[in-house]
C-alpha cells in the first residue's frame, strides 16, 4: 500500500518536476548589445544573391572538374583500346572512298574502331561529298583482330525519271573485322558505293565496301590485297 501511495505521489508530481527541469536548463536571454545598438538586420535581397552565385559557380566548377576527370578516363581508355607499344604493335591506315553516282549525295559520315569514335563530318558546302577519297585514320594498334564501324547518310539527288528521289535520306551501316599483325600494317579503304547495277532499285543501290591489303611495316613489301565484304 505505502509502494502504491509513493508511486501516485510521484506521478502527480512528475509535470511539475519536468517543468522545472526544462527551465533550469533553458538558455539565458541574450544580453542586448552595448549602448542599446539595435540587432544587425537581416541579409538583403542582393547579399542572398550573391550567395546564390557563389553556390551555382562551385557547383559548376565541380561538374567541370568531374568532366574532365571522365574525358581523362575515356581518353586513356581509348589508348589501351587502340594503343599498343610502339615497338612490337601493329599499325591500321582507315581510308574513306566515295564511288556514289551523282543520284546520291553524301551528307554525313561517322568512323568508330573498335567503338571508339575516330572521325565525324557533316558535309558543308560540298568539303564532304567532293572529297573523292582522303584518309581517316593513321595510327598503331594492338596486334589481333579490331572492328572497323561505319554510318553513312545520303539524300537523294534526283533529276529526269529520278526526281522522286529529291528529299529522301537513305542510312547505311556497316562493320567489318580485320586481323592487325606486329611489323604490318593493315590498310583497310572503306568504299560507298552502288551495287546491283542498273536493274536495282535506286532506294537499295547504297553499299559499303572493305578492300584490304597488308604492308610490311617500313619497306611496304610484299602487299596484298584482299576485298572485303560488309558486315
Amino acid at each position: 500500500m505505502r509502494l502504491a501511495r509513493l508511486a501516485a505521489v510521484l506521478i502527480a508530481a512528475l509535470p511539475s518536476l519536468v517543468a522545472a527541469q526544462a527551465a533550469a536548463g533553458a538558455p539565458a536571454p541574450a544580453a542586448p548589445p552595448p549602448g542599446g545598438a539595435p540587432a544587425a538586420p537581416a541579409q538583403t535581397a542582393e547579399e542572398l544573391n550573391e550567395l546564390k552565385v557563389r553556390s551555382l559557380e562551385e557547383r559548376v566548377t565541380d561538374l567541370k572538374e568531374k568532366i574532365f576527370r571522365t574525358k581523362n578516363r575515356l581518353m586513356n581508355l581509348q589508348e589501351m583500346v587502340i594503343g599498343g607499344d610502339i615497338t612490337t604493335g601493329a599499325k591500321a591506315v582507315l581510308v574513306h572512298r566515295n564511288e556514289m553516282g551523282s543520284s546520291f549525295y553524301l551528307e554525313s559520315v561517322t568512323y568508330a574502331l573498335d567503338g571508339a569514335p575516330i572521325y565525324t563530318k557533316v558535309d558543308v558546302d560540298g568539303d564532304l561529298e567532293k572529297r573523292e577519297e582522303f584518309e581517316i585514320f593513321n595510327g598503331r594498334v594492338v596486334p589481333g583482330n579490331h572492328q572497323v564501324t561505319v554510318q553513312m547518310v545520303y539524300r537523294g539527288h534526283g533529276y529526269g525519271l529520278f526526281t522522286y528521289l529529291e528529299g529522301y535520306r537513305f542510312k547505311v551501316q556497316s562493320s567489318y573485322t580485320f586481323e592487325a599483325e606486329p611489323g604490318k600494317v593493315a590498310v583497310i579503304k572503306v568504299v560507298g558505293f552502288e551495287k546491283g547495277g542498273l536493274t536495282a532499285d535506286l532506294k537499295d543501290r547504297p553499299a559499303v565496301r572493305y578492300d584490304v591489303k597488308k604492308e610490311e611495316e617500313g619497306g611496304r613489301r610484299g602487299a596484298s590485297a584482299t576485298p572485303g565484304d560488309a558486315k
